[in-house]
């Protein structure tokens, strides 16, 4: 009995825990998981609400002023300039286009530029290599055009609206051979569009070089030198001096002449250029139209304040003619004696 009284002792000392529901248990072991799904996700959501989509991405990439309507061939040559002397304000995503006009002196180079400045939305600054110290050197010149192509270039040619083409008038002596495969790359990089202008008519070209020198020395008009002039009184002036032509050195120089425009067109060939003739301008008016599609300028009339100077035949500009005629006669160059173009 009394074993059996210690062995009841025994187990009334013995305290067991009661058991837990198992449905309590997974209850909590789901909350657990719930908690943990719902923050798992809500990281998830802001890694992906900080990153952009790829449509943002490609946006973000694209150029501010991207115009769909500009073909991704005609990309390299459409810009939009940030001068730094102003802001453009409205006008700064209308897209640039960036030209030259290349050309040699007396070749009615100075018509033609004032003709596209006449477009609202062109702006060419002339001959900004006339300057010997922005010519010095290859850095020098493109220092300068690359202030002129931002913009950044004020002159009467300066447009007060929204431009749409800036270029310049750049003679092939005005340093332009000597440093031909440098400015072409940086034609080439930049999307610069070349306009080659010559003169078909060299005897002609050489007649209006040799009244202009002597106009420099002479200064008939006022005492004032005029390459060019606004007034048929002006002109008239002007074309009363006919100039006596060496003969001995004219096809020499004919030639010198002939073989700077072949060189120019070589250089430049890998350019996106055009090739224009003064006679073409004067007796064809649409090749106005051709220069204005080239720039992708929108059409407009075109007016130039120039009054043509030497208008009479050659026969009649000439003072030694007979002795020229017979010169040129039966040589390649015969075909610069008779009329080229009608005024």
């Amino acid at each position: 009995m009394s074993e059996d009284c210690c062995v009841l002792n025994k187990d009334a000392l013995i305290v067991k825990p009661p058991k837990k529901s198992p449905l309590v248990l997974r209850m909590v072991v789901l909350s657990v998981v719930m908690i943990c799904g719902v923050y798992i996700c809500s990281i998830c959501l802001k890694q992906i609400g900080t990153q952009p989509s790829p449509r943002l991405m490609t946006e973000l990439v694209e150029k501010p002023c991207y115009d769909p309507r500009i073909p991704e061939s005609e990309s390299l040559y459409v810009h939009y300039p940030e001068p730094i002397s102003y802001s453009r304000d409205e006008c700064a995503c209308t897209p640039v286009r960036l030209f030259v006009i290349v050309s040699m002196q007396r070749s009615g180079s100075g018509w033609f530029e004032t003709l596209l400045n006449s477009h609202i939305n062109v702006s060419s600054h002339g001959e900004v290599f006339s300057n010997k110290e922005r010519r010095s050197n290859i850095s020098s010149i493109t220092s300068t055009l690359e202030k002129l192509y931002n913009l950044d270039w004020n002159s009467s040619a300066s447009k007060n609206e929204c431009t749409a083409a800036v270029g310049l008038k750049w003679m092939l002596n005005q340093g332009l051979t000597m440093h031909h495969k440098e400015i072409v790359e940086y034609f080439n990089r930049r999307g610069v569009s070349v306009i080659v202008l010559f003169r078909r008519n060299l005897l002609r070209r050489l007649v209006s070089i040799l009244a202009n020198s002597h106009d420099r020395d002479a200064k008939q008009l006022n005492g004032t030198h005029k390459a060019h002039v606004h007034s048929k009184d002006e002109a008239d002036v002007l074309a009363r001096y006919k100039p006596s032509i060496n003969a001995t050195e004219l096809i020499p120089s004919l030639n010198h002449m002939d073989r700077g425009s072949a060189d120019a067109l070589e250089y430049f060939k890998s350019t996106r250029h055009m090739l224009l003739y003064y006679e073409d301008l004067i007796s064809n008016h649409t090749k106005l139209m051709d220069v204005q599609e080239f720039l992708k300028l929108p059409q407009r009339k075109l007016a130039s304040r120039h009054v043509k100077i030497h208008t009479k035949p050659l026969a009649e500009q000439v003072e030694n003619w007979d002795t020229i005629y017979n010169t040129l006669k039966g040589t390649q160059y015969e075909r610069f004696l008779a009329a080229d173009y009608r005024l």
